[in-house]
């Protein structure tokens, strides 16, 4: 009898727990609940197996509509009814846990319930890093402190190593040096600030500048289940759009990546010519006049070459045009060994090689037709200043490198002093510090690039490798030979840090 009045007593219970759920809108998980119970598979979870950096597509059946991750092995199957590849795996392999990559819920199968658990919003975290601008603020701040992985391994927020899937380390360098560039990332942390760009009716370059966002959120993101990422998604979208021009499986050079990918991005972003049309010109734009004047052939005489003087097409002409990047000329190394039977090393200062730019020296640059003087005068230096020191010289035979090192201080780089005194008067703060420097080593056509970044809440510097990632003294940093390099402007908290 009593169990009996028990029996009824328990439905009762059972009604009343449902309807309470209804009114307040929530559905707790319960043991009684079918929809949302408590799942007792999570201890089969292993986080160490989880990599959400690859294409999300099915394993067997290749298709990206309806894929689901399984948390015991990490693979990505199809769909979660019966006689999906989702349900199949579940079954065969007694693997119960899933997450739905588009709408980020998990599942338990082959029972088919959602799964609502606190524990699992580091999984949810690690596939969908998001950023608040407190966040954001606090990255190059003291508040920013190491992360540890699940296998106890320290690293900072940022100095995070990429895979090398081939040989694409001259994306990864890149990729890396962009991410220390401040407005750049805190534009890409956050998705809200490019996800309301009007664009004309099937513009799928823009997702280019989505992945780039995704790997920005990955490499930044303080709760990474292990120390480096894998841009794969990002490397696809790439070799897409560049109609292959940029490729996983053949070595290329950094600095045409670089320039495509800022005007890619730009022209993704719906810029224009305006300086603050999209955050690529906001960073990098200047702008500079060139002058240049025809030079008469050295066949001609000197009667003949003063009446070409004279004319209209050989009078010095200027044009405005802007830069995202500056070219700086090694001078030639030396040919021959010296008294010791040995080929010294040349060396040259950065002040140098800027002096292309002080409107005063000009260069003659031939054509197969005729020769032209020209000279350079920065009118408006940018925030953020990319050089690139042209090490690669190509003739009809060969590729050449020049060794010579460039001797350049880490801070306090003062571009005023190419600047004329008119332009000065523009600009409030001409010094820069360093924040990137890409090095090649090696053969020129199958050398290997590493990247040295700085890390500003501890103010120390790393070298980057792919996946190898360790710290390196500022000292050992002008001894390389630089590629490319990004210098920052400086403003009035890094005065106070100095």
């Amino acid at each position: 009898m009593e169990e009996g009045n028990d029996e009824p007593s328990a439905k009762k219970a059972k009604l009343n727990s449902d309807h309470s759920d209804d009114e307040n809108g929530t559905i707790k998980p319960s043991a009684f609940n079918q929809k949302n119970r408590l799942c007792p598979y999570l201890d089969t979870i292993n986080r160490n197996l989880l990599d959400f950096d690859f294409e999300k597509l099915c394993s067997v059946s290749l298709t990206r509509i309806n894929v689901y991750a399984c948390l015991v092995c990490g693979k990505y199957f199809q769909g979660r009814g019966t006689n999906t590849h989702a349900y199949t795996h579940s079954v065969a392999e007694a693997h119960h846990v899933f997450l739905n990559l588009h709408n980020l819920k998990f599942y338990c199968l082959p029972d088919n319930y959602q799964i609502i658990d606190s524990s699992l919003d580091d999984i949810k975290y690690l596939l969908n890093p998001t950023f608040n601008k407190t966040n954001i603020a606090h990255l190059d701040s003291e508040l920013c402190k190491s992360s540890r992985t699940i296998d106890g391994q320290l690293y900072y927020p940022g100095i995070v190593g990429l895979n090398n899937i081939k040989n694409n380390d001259y994306c990864n360098v890149v990729l890396q040096a962009l991410t220390h560039v401040r407005p750049l990332r805190n534009y890409f942390l956050r998705e809200e600030s490019y996800a309301n760009i009007k664009r004309p009716p099937g513009d799928s370059i823009f997702n280019l500048v989505q992945r780039f966002g995704e790997l920005m959120r990955k490499m930044w993101n303080p709760r990474n289940f292990k120390a480096h990422v894998s841009p794969h998604e990002m490397l696809q979208a790439v070799v897409l759009w560049s109609n292959k021009q940029f490729q996983i499986t053949h070595q290329g050079d950094p600095i045409d990546f670089l320039s495509w990918f800022l005007h890619t991005t730009h022209r993704a972003l719906r810029g224009n010519k305006d300086p603050n049309s999209s955050i690529i010109n906001k960073s990098f734009l200047g702008q500079m006049k060139i002058y240049s004047r025809k030079i008469p052939s050295t066949d001609l005489d000197e009667t003949q070459k003063s009446l070409l003087l004279a004319t209209e097409d050989y009078q010095e002409r200027s044009e405005e045009t802007s830069f995202l990047y500056l070219t700086c000329d090694l001078p030639a190394p030396p040919l021959f060994i010296d008294e010791f039977r040995e080929n010294i090393i040349p060396q040259v200062s950065l002040y140098q090689l800027l002096a292309k730019f002080n409107a005063v020296n000009e260069k003659e640059y031939k054509t197969y037709k005729d020769s032209v003087m020209k000279r350079f005068e920065i009118t408006k230096l940018p925030a953020f200043i990319i050089l690139y020191i042209k090490r690669f010289t190509k003739n009809t035979f060969f590729l050449e490198k020049n060794p010579t090192i460039v001797n350049f201080p880490i801070r306090n780089v003062d571009f005023g002093d190419i600047l004329t005194e008119e332009n000065r008067k523009n600009h409030k703060n001409t010094k820069y510090n360093l924040i990137a420097n890409i090095v090649h080593d090696g053969e020129p056509s199958k050398g290997t690039y590493r990247v040295h970044v700085l890390q500003k809440s501890t103010g120390q510097w790393y070298e980057m490798q792919d996946l190898h990632v360790t710290n390196i003294l500022p000292q050992m940093i002008t001894l390389t030979e630089a590629y490319i390099q990004i210098y920052e402007q400086q403003n009035d908290d890094d005065k106070i840090r100095k």
